[in-house]
């Protein structure tokens, strides 16, 4: 049950699905390949935007990316770096949310793959912190879960056919339930004919265009309070 001690701290905002995926990025990258950490604009898009290891599948451009970025800078997740001619950027995420490294490593996957079960977690933690054993993950994400400050992640209600339960983060709000391939085909109209495929780059379209709308509206409202003027 997603109760409130399940939900994230009341004084961090929720997180658009790009602006996870920015934060998640940073993280990923600064552990994987520490020697082109901090990250500069174009590289940061990359990352945003890669085919693999991402869930969904994103295609931001510049410009959303820079609207993430400065949601994100007055949270205090990021900041610019100096001393170099290109803009970089780093992140924070362990200062501000007060979490190791080894959770963080959880949520960085989490944010940038999805809901996942422990041993999908370990698994694909691999390269961010290696976990000994599935029991140390979950030792992890259930002291995230019963975080005083509010839980960041949640465990998701087992899917029918399924052995193990998946968690979510809770940065983007309590995440809503998916349908099940049972329910799906249950439910499916004769003649439906979309494919796997074709449903998930519709969801990655529709994150997309709505992360751009939300970073839009923080600007728009902080241009009329730097005027003076209502939205």
């Amino acid at each position: 049950m997603l109760t409130k001690a399940n939900r994230m701290s009341d004084s961090l905002p929720a997180l658009s699905i790009l602006e996870t995926r920015v934060l998640g990025t940073l993280v990923e990258k600064q552990r994987t390949v520490p020697d082109t950490y901090p990250l500069s604009l174009n590289s940061l898009v990359a990352g945003c935007n890669q085919k693999t290891s991402r869930n969904p599948v994103l295609e931001a451009g510049e410009p959303e990316v820079l609207l993430a970025i400065e949601n994100l800078k007055e949270l205090g997740f990021v900041s610019e770096v100096s001393g170099s001619r290109v803009v970089r950027f780093a992140h924070h995420l362990e200062k501000v949310l007060g979490v190791p490294t080894q959770a963080s490593a959880l949520l960085t996957v989490l944010m940038l793959r999805g809901p996942q079960t422990a041993g999908e977690l370990r698994l694909n933690c691999e390269r961010l912190h290696k976990f000994a054993d599935i029991s140390s993950v979950e030792s992890f994400l259930l002291e995230l879960a019963e975080r005083a400050a509010g839980g960041l992640v949640v465990e998701l209600p087992r899917q029918p056919g399924s052995r193990e339960n998946r968690w979510a983060h809770l940065l983007s709000g309590v995440p809503a339930l998916e349908e099940t391939p049972a329910m799906a085909g249950s439910t499916a109209e004769p003649g439906a004919s979309a494919t796997v495929g074709e449903i998930a780059a519709l969801k990655a379209n529709v994150a997309r265009l709505e992360a751009e709308v939300d970073a839009l509206k923080r600007l728009v409202n902080r241009l009329c309070a730097e005027l003076g003027v209502s939205a």
